[in-house]
C-alpha cells in the first residue's frame, strides 16, 4: 500500500468526512510500521538505507500533508544531502520534523502566524543543535498554532487537522508535530509544551507526549528567560519506548545536574507506588467518557499492584487566574516587541483576536502580574508536599473529548475562546508552572471516534517513574492504531 489511506475523501476545502474518518500513510515501504526505536535499529543493522527511509517519509509527507495541514516548511534537499553523509547518535538516520518555534539553520521561525516574514535562522538554535545532535534528519518545521497560544492549531489558512477525523483538532501548539506521527509520516517528532503542547496534542492524537521537568532538556534564549519557566521540549511519539530512548540519549548530550538521572528505562517497575486521583479540574466537570477512561486506568494501575487515592484538585483557587494573567503577559510582550525580536515587518495588528484579547487581558490586569508571578513560583513548594504524600498523580490529560475545528477558532470573540479554553484545558498547565514531569497516554477511543488520554504527573525529576507507569499500561492495554480497521469508539 503506497497510497495515502483514508476511509473516505477527504480535502482541505472540504474537511465534513464521515464518521470514523482516518487519514494514515502506513504501507509496504522503508518506513513501513517501525517506531522510531525499531527503524534506527533496522538502519544500524543495514537493513534498510539512510536514502530509502528519508524518501519514503518524504513520500508519506506528500500524500497526508494536503489532508492534514501539519507541515509549515519543507527541508527536503538537505534531509536528501544528510542521508548521504555517515551519521552518529541513537537515531541516525531517523527522518523528523522540528516545531515552528524554535530556530533551524537556514530555514524561517514563523511562530504559526501571519503577522510578519520570517527571516531564515542563521543557526541551529539550543533546542535542534541537541534534536539532531541524536542523529535524526529534518524533514522541516511542523506547523502550530499562532505563537503557541491556542490549545487548537485552527488559523485560518494554517489549520492542522486530525489524522484520526480530519473534521477535528489535533489539540494544542505542537498539533503539526501530533498529526505527522500519528499519520505515519515520521515515527517522532519535536514538540514543545508551555501549557500542555505536548500532552494535548499527543491525546488527540493518540500518542505518547512526555513534558519533561524543568531544565531536562535545552531550551530556547527566549523561553530560558521567562520570570517563570513554563516552557518545555521534548517529543510526541507513537511508543513508550521511543519517548523513553529520546529521554536517554538526550541526557548523554545534555545532563543537569540538578536532576536525577532518568536512565535507562525499558519496562514497568517493580514497586507499589501511591498514586492520587483527580478526575475534575478546578475550572470543570469531567465528561462522562473522559472520565470512565480515566476511572478504568485508575483500576488498571491497581490490578498491578499500585495503590490509588481519589483526592481534590491540588490547586489553589488563585491558579487559574494567575495563569491566565501571566500567559497573557508573555503575549502583551511579544506584540509590543515584535518588531525588534520578530522582525521589521512585524506588525500587531495582522494578530489574531486570541492573541490581541490575551495581551489586552494582561495590560488590564498588569498590577496583579508580580503576586501571580510569586504565587506561581510558589506551586512548586505546594507539589512538593504532594509528592512527599503521593509517588505520581493520575487524571485526564484535557477535560473533554477533542472538539471538531471551529470550536476553539483563534478569530472568535476573546471571551468565547478563552471560556471554551478552560473548560478543556483544566489539567496540564499545572505541571507548567511546577516544572515537574508529566505524560499523556492514549487510553481507547472515544465514541466519536478520536482517542482520549489519560495524564501521569510526578515529582521533579522523576520522568522514570512516569515511564515505568506508562509501560504498565502499554502492556496491559495496548494503543490504538490508526492504521488498524477499529470500529470507531471501540477501546
Amino acid at each position: 500500500m503506497t497510497a495515502a489511506t483514508s476511509t473516505c475523501p477527504v480535502t482541505l476545502a472540504s474537511v465534513a468526512c464521515a464518521h470514523g474518518c482516518r487519514v494514515h500513510s502506513f504501507g509496504d515501504d522503508a518506513l513501513g510500521e517501525h517506531d522510531a526505536v525499531g527503524l534506527a535499529a533496522e538502519l544500524r543493522a543495514g537493513r534498510l538505507g539512510r536514502a530509502e527511509v528519508i524518501e519514503a517519509a518524504i513520500a508519506r509527507v506528500e500524500r497526508v500533508d494536503p489532508q492534514l495541514g501539519a507541515v509549515a516548511a519543507r527541508d527536503y534537499d538537505r534531509a536528501r544531502l544528510a542521508a548521504g553523509r555517515t551519521g552518529s547518535g541513537f537515531f541516525a538516520g531517523v527522518p523528523t520534523f522540528v516545531k515552528d518555534n524554535a530556530d533551524v539553520a537556514g530555514l524561517p521561525t514563523q511562530h504559526g502566524t501571519a503577522a510578519f516574514r520570517a527571516a531564515p535562522a542563521r543557526a541551529d538554535g539550543d533546542v535542534a543543535r541537541t534534536f539532531f545532535g541524536l542523529g535524526v534528519i529534518g524533514l522541516g518545521k511542523s506547523q502550530l498554532s499562532e505563537f503557541g497560544i491556542s490549545p487548537s492549531a485552527e488559523s485560518p489558512g494554517r489549520t492542522v487537522h486530525n489524522p484520526w477525523d480530519p473534521a477535528y483538532s489535533s489539540g494544542a501548539s505542537s498539533a503539526g508535530a501530533a498529526a505527522l506521527v500519528a499519520a505515519g509520516a515520521v515515527p517522532l517528532a519535536h514538540a514543545n509544551d508551555g501549557g500542555g503542547s505536548i500532552r494535548i496534542p499527543a491525546a488527540a492524537c493518540g500518542l505518547v507526549g512526555l513534558k519533561p521537568s524543568r531544565g531536562r532538556v535545552p531550551q530556547e534564549a527566549m523561553t530560558r528567560h521567562m520570570p517563570v519557566r513554563v516552557v518545555s521540549d521534548g517529543v510526541v511519539t507513537r511508543s513508550v519506548r521511543d519517548t523513553a530512548a529520546y529521554l536517554r540519549e538526550t541526557e548523554r548530550l545534555y545532563r543537569n545536574p540538578r536532576l536525577p538521572l532518568v536512565g535507562d528505562v525499558r519496562g514497568p517497575g517493580d514497586g507499589r507506588l501511591s498514586v492520587a486521583l483527580v478526575v475534575d479540574s478546578l475550572h470543570a466537570v469531567t465528561d462522562a467518557e473522559t472520565a470512565a477512561a480515566v476511572r478504568d486506568a485508575a483500576g488498571l494501575l491497581e490490578s498491578v499492584g499500585h495503590a490509588v487515592e481519589p483526592i481534590a484538585p491540588p490547586v489553589p483557587a488563585s491558579f487559574v487566574e494567575d495563569f491566565k494573567i501571566y500567559y497573557g503577559t508573555l503575549f502583551w510582550f511579544l506584540t509590543a516587541t515584535g518588531r525588534r525580536t520578530l522582525g521589521s515587518s512585524f506588525d500587531r495588528h495582522l494578530t489574531e483576536s486570541l492573541t490581541q484579547g490575551f495581551s489586552a487581558y494582561a495590560r488590564r490586569h498588569a498590577a496583579r502580574l508580580p503576586g501571580a508571578i510569586t504565587r506561581l513560583r510558589a506551586s512548586a513548594r505546594r507539589s512538593r508536599r504532594l509528592f512527599a504524600r503521593y509517588d505520581a498523580v493520575l487524571t485526564p490529560t484535557v477535560s473533554h473529548l477533542t472538539p471538531r475545528l471551529g470550536h476553539l477558532d483563534p478569530t472568535l470573540p476573546f471571551e468565547i475562546v478563552m471560556a471554551r479554553m478552560l473548560d478543556w484545558v483544566g489539567f496540564t498547565p499545572l505541571q507548567n508552572a511546577t516544572g515537574d514531569p508529566a505524560i499523556s497516554v492514549p487510553f481507547g477511543l472515544s465514541s466519536q471516534g478520536t482517542p482520549i488520554g489519560v495524564q501521569l504527573a510526578a515529582g521533579m525529576g522523576q520522568e522514570a517513574r512516569l515511564l515505568e507507569l506508562a509501560y504498565a499500561i502499554e502492556a496491559a492495554r495496548p494503543f490504538a492504531r490508526i492504521q488498524d480497521a477499529t470500529v470507531a469508539g471501540a477501546a
